[in-house]
């Protein structure tokens, strides 16, 4: 009774601090402008099953991405045993499911040992792909201590989880020989190499490594779960709605201003608008982008094939469309957690055009939509970037002056030319 309810107690602890990280990257999300969602409803479904859930376009890389299946399905299966756990746990019994699914319950388990197997060599070399053979987009400049702790915490921390999975299982097999209390789970293969370890230990200190495993994987998951909430691995989850709420229009398409194509229309007497106050021009700060946007930022897995496919960084300019999206969570993150204690929030002094993304960066985009594409999870970087340089452009007449005078030429010519637009086909009178 008294390990149900430090159990429960445990649960309910979690849960809040779960809770509490999701109402606050809610928050963070919320700051945006609401837009509505058009477009076909059933693409965005298939594009949430193929790209979130089928890890479609993983598949550009063949050998990450078969190794990330492996962890991405453990992730999923396994947490079908954490259900065991949780049941076990609040009602005191032991393998509860075993009883009712019979034969079927070892080959279960064995599944699950296979992927946690999977999941633990995977771990390894993804580990050794960061940190020995050090893949270039993992040690950009954008990819400081925290970043790279993180991902290498995440993956220490999995490797440590299947370990004690494996281990607890071992000791399990054990007890069951030697006490009838212990369900029968019939012979688990990968777990069953450990027992040689563990076969001279007294049977109390067998229950103590089986209790001590069941625990130390329970609280770890839980651990795990609040977090992801404060790591790059929220993608885990926030993938599926930004695959769902990502733009269906073909990758060339920039979207316009509302208020600048009304004002467009009425003074060609397209369309009759009321006069209503302009608001701001692209965006400074994260309130001035859309929800979307913010969502994307969450999104982000930091894997860096954005900037590794794009053309500007690749000729040593300073833009880094991962960098774009880590800035825009990091201020996003920065101004809620700012309002829910009472601070200043936007009205910091600061903004994520100047202090976070600088014009050098921004003013480096080609617009080539190379990082649009090479997202696993189908973020937009250009949106923002565009954003930023409307504003710039716009409010504070701030484009580099060669570009400023392309601006004047199509206002005046009709062409980024300086010349008069009746001299057009002038090259045509031979």
């Amino acid at each position: 009774m008294i390990q149900q309810v430090v159990f429960i107690l445990v649960i309910l602890v979690f849960a809040h601090l779960i809770r509490k990280r999701i109402l606050l990257i809610r928050s963070g999300i919320q700051l945006g402008k609401a837009t509505p969602t058009t477009g076909d409803t059933s693409l965005r479904w298939k594009n949430m099953v193929l790209v979130a859930f089928g890890q479609k376009k993983m598949f550009k890389r063949l050998v990450p991405a078969i190794l990330h299946l492996f962890i991405y399905v453990g992730f999923l299966v396994i947490n079908l045993e954490v259900l065991e756990f949780v049941i076990d746990g609040i009602a005191g019994t032991h393998r509860v499911f075993a009883p009712y699914l019979g034969s079927v319950y070892p080959v279960l388990m064995n599944i699950f040992e296979f992927l946690a197997v999977a999941v633990l060599l995977s771990c390894v070399f993804f580990l050794v792909r960061r940190n020995i053979l050090k893949v270039p987009r993992f040690w950009s400049a954008e990819m400081t201590r925290w970043p790279r702790l993180d991902a290498n915490l995440i993956l220490v921390v999995e490797i440590v989880l299947m370990f004690a999975i494996l281990f607890m299982n071992a000791a399990d097999q054990i007890l069951q020989a030697r006490d009838a209390h212990y369900t029968s789970t019939g012979t688990l293969f990968f777990s069953s190499q450990l027992a040689p370890i563990l076969q001279n230990l007294k049977t109390s200190t067998l229950i103590i490594v089986e209790r001590g495993a069941w625990w130390f994987h329970i609280v770890g998951i839980l651990g795990f779960a609040v977090y992801v909430t404060y790591s790059k691995h929220l993608h885990i989850f926030m993938a599926f709605p930004n695959t769902y709420y990502a733009k269906l229009e073909p990758k060339g398409h920039v979207n316009n201003m509302p208020v600048v194509t009304n004002e467009v229309k009425s003074m060609l007497g397209l369309a009759e608008v009321a006069a209503t106050e302009p608001g701001r021009f692209g965006a400074r700060d994260v309130n001035d982008l859309s929800r979307i946007n913010l969502m994307a930022a969450f999104a982000c897995t930091e894997c860096g094939r954005c900037t590794s496919e794009c053309p500007a960084n690749l000729t040593g300019k300073k833009l880094s469309p991962r960098k774009i999206m880590m800035d825009t969570r990091d201020r996003a993150e920065e101004v809620s957690k700012s309002l829910a204690s009472g601070g200043a929030g936007l009205n910091d002094g600061k903004s994520l055009l100047g202090d976070y993304i600088t014009k050098e960066e921004i003013n480096a985009c080609t617009s080539c939509n190379a990082c649009v594409e090479a997202c696993p999870v189908m973020i937009n970087p250009l949106e923002i970037i565009l954003e930023m340089r409307r504003y710039v452009a716009m409010e504070e007449s701030g484009s580099p002056a060669s570009w400023n005078s392309m601006f004047q030429n199509i206002e005046t010519n009709f062409a980024p030319w300086k010349f008069s637009p009746s001299d057009r086909f002038n090259w045509a009178k031979d």
